[in-house]
């Protein structure tokens, strides 16, 4: 992996890799803003990673009861991202209820790193949903289906940070809002999209519904997102595509 990543124009996937999973990866030194950046369009590529990951594990479980089958695809599932939306989405929870409407309160609760009543209801709920949901695609028989969730809720931080002000200067999520090359975005969110149409057809209309929802929540509480915002938006549009996979037809 080393003399892999001595390769320039890979490393803004491996810089993806690093953030957004918890597999070993090692960097050859500090990237650059322009790198972290680029490492945005790589994004569904490390979702595709993932589903890969998900679909061989689920293959290789065939025959196990679909209660257990599901429970260990979700246990998979998590561990692979290291839960770091999941954290994004338990602090965004406790911040939209707790900051009562107010910008810098909820901002301010955001930073906390303690954990409120809202914050384990939503992820209870969400795990849950997620687990019936896989259980469900599983009774199914649905195979390649489980790669398209972690691909477009990796997409959908393109989209998102393609159309949206981050709000928190410095940090890494003001690298990527400022040195995404955004035609380029633009090009790899438009084929995302096009394979979601095309693999699930009003599963992917409902999730864009859902994406602009959120965004607009997103926009009129703080004028913009955050990383914790981020995080919930892929959880929660993860969740969409199960739902929509197994309510749709």
């Amino acid at each position: 992996m080393a003399s892999w990543l001595r390769g320039v124009s890979m490393l803004p996937f491996w810089i993806a890799l690093q953030f957004l999973s918890s597999l070993p990866v090692t960097l050859p030194g500090m990237p650059t803003p322009r790198q972290v950046g680029r490492s945005l369009l790589y994004y569904p590529l490390v979702g595709l990673l993932f589903g890969l990951l998900l679909w061989l594990a689920s293959h290789w479980l065939a025959g196990v009861a679909a209660p257990l089958h599901a429970a260990l695809l979700l246990s998979l599932w998590v561990l692979l991202s290291g839960a770091l939306h999941l954290d994004g989405l338990a602090d965004s929870a406790d911040a939209w209820l707790g900051g009562f409407g107010d910008r810098e309160r909820t901002l301010q609760i955001m930073k906390d790193p303690r954990s409120g009543p809202a914050a384990v209801v939503t992820l209870v709920l969400v795990l849950l949903l997620k687990f019936c949901a896989l259980w469900a695609l599983i009774e199914q028989g649905a195979g390649l289906q489980l790669m398209l969730a972690p691909v477009i809720g990796r997409a959908a931080l393109l989209g998102l940070f393609l159309c949206t002000p981050y709000v928190r200067p410095g940090g890494l999520g003001q690298a990527l809002a400022e040195h995404m090359p955004r035609r380029a975005a633009g090009w790899v969110l438009l084929i995302c999209a096009g394979v979601g149409l095309t693999l699930a057809g009003w599963a992917m209309v409902l999730t864009a519904v859902v994406f602009v929802a959120l965004r607009r929540l997103m926009c009129n509480r703080l004028g913009g997102t955050t990383g914790d915002t981020a995080g919930a938006l892929l959880e929660l549009l993860e969740l969409t595509v199960l739902l929509g996979l197994v309510m749709i037809p």
